[in-house]
């Protein structure tokens, strides 16, 4: 599969000169601008390089832990179920990434504080 690294560095260059810093919270699922990766890492679609994501831990408002989220229904150790406002959701353990506020571009919504909770706990158990 051929990536647009060219395009994402330019993407990516805008979104590092941004001013805007959003308001988020622990819990959160946004949109967010991820990138186009390497190898088996996680990308983002569309013009935006975007997937939607869960906020597991902010550290400040610059800086959070993100858990990319897909839409397919993978199984295993490291996939957690769940779902919120309707959706079905399967939150990417392995994949558990530092990102910068800056790359947040909508929130979509909240996940349930008991399945906040389990994947906090399966987190732990592998870290």
């Amino acid at each position: 599969m051929d990536k647009d690294f060219y395009k994402w560095h330019k993407k990516k260059k805008l979104i590092h000169n941004s001013e805007e810093i959003p308001y988020f919270y622990e819990r959160e699922i946004w949109w967010c601008s991820i990138g186009s990766n390497i190898g088996y890492e996680q990308d983002g679609k569309h013009e935006n390089f975007e997937r939607p994501i869960l906020i597991l831990k902010k550290f400040n408002k610059y800086i959070l832990w993100a858990l990319p989220l897909t839409s397919k229904q993978k199984t295993g150790k490291y996939y957690f179920h769940f779902s919120f406002e309707r959706e079905e959701s399967v939150a990417i353990l392995s994949q558990l990434r530092l990102i910068s506020s800056k790359r947040l571009l909508r929130k979509i919504g909240m996940i349930r504080e008991k399945d906040f909770e389990d994947i906090r706990k399966r987190i732990k158990n592998f870290v």
